[in-house]
Protein backbone atom coordinates (compact mmCIF):
# COMPACT_ATOMS: atom_id res chain seq x y z
CA UNK A 1 0.00 0.00 0.00
CA UNK A 2 2.77 2.65 1.10
CA UNK A 3 6.37 1.89 -0.39
CA UNK A 4 9.69 3.76 1.09
CA UNK A 5 12.54 4.15 -1.00
CA UNK A 6 15.82 5.05 0.56
CA UNK A 7 18.63 6.53 -0.92
CA UNK A 8 22.36 8.13 0.14
CA UNK A 9 23.98 5.73 2.47
CA UNK A 10 27.09 5.24 2.12
CA UNK A 11 30.94 4.63 3.53
CA UNK A 12 32.44 8.20 4.56
CA UNK A 13 35.04 8.90 7.28
CA UNK A 14 34.45 10.32 10.33
CA UNK A 15 34.33 14.00 10.19
CA UNK A 16 32.67 13.68 7.08
CA UNK A 17 28.34 14.22 5.73
CA UNK A 18 25.95 12.10 4.03
CA UNK A 19 22.36 13.34 3.09
CA UNK A 20 19.77 10.83 3.22
CA UNK A 21 16.54 10.62 0.94
CA UNK A 22 13.16 8.87 1.37
CA UNK A 23 10.57 8.80 -1.06
CA UNK A 24 6.91 7.75 0.02
CA UNK A 25 4.73 6.27 -2.47
CA UNK A 26 1.04 5.07 -2.32
CA UNK A 27 -2.05 6.40 -0.31
CA UNK A 28 -0.67 8.36 2.22
CA UNK A 29 -2.93 10.55 4.34
CA UNK A 30 -1.49 13.98 3.98
CA UNK A 31 -1.25 14.16 8.28
CA UNK A 32 1.53 11.85 8.78
CA UNK A 33 5.33 11.67 10.57
CA UNK A 34 8.11 10.80 8.52
CA UNK A 35 11.36 10.10 10.41
CA UNK A 36 14.79 8.10 10.26
CA UNK A 37 15.45 5.22 12.69
CA UNK A 38 18.98 3.46 13.13
CA UNK A 39 20.11 -0.39 14.33
CA UNK A 40 24.27 -0.04 14.98
CA UNK A 41 26.24 -3.42 15.25
CA UNK A 42 24.33 -5.24 18.30
CA UNK A 43 22.22 -2.47 19.01
CA UNK A 44 18.45 -2.09 19.30
CA UNK A 45 16.94 0.21 16.32
CA UNK A 46 16.32 4.16 17.76
CA UNK A 47 14.61 6.68 16.21
CA UNK A 48 17.27 9.31 14.79
CA UNK A 49 14.75 12.08 13.88
CA UNK A 50 11.17 12.73 12.81
CA UNK A 51 9.06 15.43 11.22
CA UNK A 52 5.30 15.33 10.83
CA UNK A 53 3.33 17.04 7.83
CA UNK A 54 2.98 20.52 10.23
CA UNK A 55 6.66 20.48 10.90
CA UNK A 56 7.09 19.27 14.43
CA UNK A 57 10.57 18.13 14.88
CA UNK A 58 12.16 15.39 16.98
CA UNK A 59 16.17 14.23 17.17
CA UNK A 60 17.63 11.92 19.27
CA UNK A 61 20.01 13.89 21.62
CA UNK A 62 23.11 12.63 20.15
CA UNK A 63 22.75 13.85 16.93
CA UNK A 64 21.28 17.23 17.61
CA UNK A 65 23.23 20.18 16.27
CA UNK A 66 24.84 17.38 13.70
CA UNK A 67 21.98 16.00 11.48
CA UNK A 68 18.60 17.64 10.49
CA UNK A 69 15.88 16.44 9.22
CA UNK A 70 13.65 18.14 6.41
CA UNK A 71 10.82 16.82 4.04
CA UNK A 72 9.26 18.15 1.23
CA UNK A 73 5.55 17.46 2.18
CA UNK A 74 4.26 17.89 -2.07
CA UNK A 75 6.99 14.86 -2.69
CA UNK A 76 6.32 13.05 0.36
CA UNK A 77 10.06 12.87 0.52
CA UNK A 78 11.81 13.24 4.10
CA UNK A 79 15.71 14.33 3.84
CA UNK A 80 18.17 13.37 7.06
CA UNK A 81 21.38 15.62 6.00
CA UNK A 82 24.32 13.84 8.39
CA UNK A 83 27.71 16.23 9.37
CA UNK A 84 30.19 15.81 11.41
CA UNK A 85 29.70 12.36 10.99
CA UNK A 86 30.74 9.93 13.79
CA UNK A 87 32.31 6.07 13.97
CA UNK A 88 29.41 5.70 16.81
CA UNK A 89 26.82 7.02 13.44
CA UNK A 90 27.82 4.11 11.42
CA UNK A 91 24.34 1.85 11.66
CA UNK A 92 21.78 0.73 8.71
CA UNK A 93 19.30 3.69 8.24
CA UNK A 94 15.60 3.03 8.03
CA UNK A 95 12.95 5.87 7.12
CA UNK A 96 9.48 5.21 8.67
CA UNK A 97 5.77 6.91 7.59
CA UNK A 98 3.58 6.48 10.44
CA UNK A 99 0.24 7.98 9.20
CA UNK A 100 -3.79 7.54 9.83
CA UNK A 101 -5.94 6.09 7.40
CA UNK A 102 -9.00 6.90 5.96
CA UNK A 103 -10.82 4.94 8.55
CA UNK A 104 -8.67 6.07 11.62
CA UNK A 105 -7.02 3.49 11.58
CA UNK A 106 -3.01 3.80 12.55
CA UNK A 107 -0.19 2.44 9.70
CA UNK A 108 3.51 1.94 10.38
CA UNK A 109 5.41 1.28 7.30
CA UNK A 110 9.28 1.11 6.91
CA UNK A 111 11.85 0.98 4.60
CA UNK A 112 14.35 -1.17 3.23
CA UNK A 113 17.11 0.88 5.46
CA UNK A 114 20.38 1.59 3.94
CA UNK A 115 23.95 1.07 5.74
CA UNK A 116 25.78 4.03 6.60
CA UNK A 117 29.46 3.27 7.32
CA UNK A 118 31.89 5.98 8.98
CA UNK A 119 35.30 5.08 9.28
CA UNK A 120 37.99 6.43 12.28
Amino acid sequence: QVQLDESGGGLVQAGGSLRLSCAASGSISSANAMGWYRQGPGKQRELVASITSGGSLTYVDSVKGRFTISRDNAKNTVFLQMNSLKPADTAVYYCKLDHLTALGRREWYWGPGTQVTVSS
